[in-house]
């Protein structure tokens, strides 16, 4: 019994993910026009005081059409953008082609295919909501960053209470330390460390 409520989980886990793809795949050529200033006001909350390192590597988890790759790439040595929807992945793609120090990858954000501890910063701009257990693709972002490294991710607002969001950090084995939130953004923009680092 306990081997086929696993198997009904994976099989929920992966409906839930592939409708989501299908969705993003059917809104990619609209992606950017419908969604840019809410990203853009997003990026901007993420990076205010932030400083990334030159020699970083920088994950874009659920990176979607690239929009964030040219707020970074002149600032890091590599920028890796992560999305599960082929489509709005061939739009990243072009934009990478521009920047030299940015590459693409298909993957799902439950099974990333890097080695442990390779990113210095990890971006999550508006994922968690998509996943069926956030705190597990927490964790598996914490695993692929270095024990120093700074994450900031994100929630609409519409769907993670504040609550929610810290739970899914608890699990996950992070600390927040710092919020924004104010009434332009959509979205909870929080900034975190794993707990016990500073």
């Amino acid at each position: 019994m306990y081997i086929r409520v696993l198997k009904a989980l994976a099989v929920s886990s992966w409906r839930q993910k592939r409708s989501v793809m299908r969705r993003y795949d059917l809104t990619a050529q609209m992606y950017d026009e419908r969604y840019l200033e809410e990203q853009e006001a997003k990026y901007k909350a993420a990076l205010e005081d932030l400083n990334l390192r030159p020699t970083a590597a920088v994950l874009d988890l659920g990176c979607g059409t690239g929009l964030f790759f040219s707020y970074v790439a002149d600032k890091v040595a590599m920028v890796v953008g992560v999305d599960a929807s082929r489509k709005l992945l061939a739009l990243a793609r072009d934009r990478a082609k521009a920047l030299g120090n940015v590459y693409v990858v298909l993957a799902d954000a439950d099974h990333l295919p890097f080695r442990r501890g390779f990113f210095g910063f990890a971006f999550a701009f508006t994922v968690l909501q998509n996943m069926p257990k956030p705190a597990e693709t927490l964790k598996h972002l914490v695993e692929a960053s270095a024990e120093d490294a700074r994450f900031v991710l994100t929630g609409l607002k519409a769907a993670v209470s504040l609550e929610q969001f810290g739970a899914f950090l608890e699990a996950a084995g992070l600390q927040a330390v710092s919020l924004r939130n104010n009434d332009a953004l959509r979205c909870h923009v929080v900034r975190c460390i794993q707990r016990g680092n500073r």
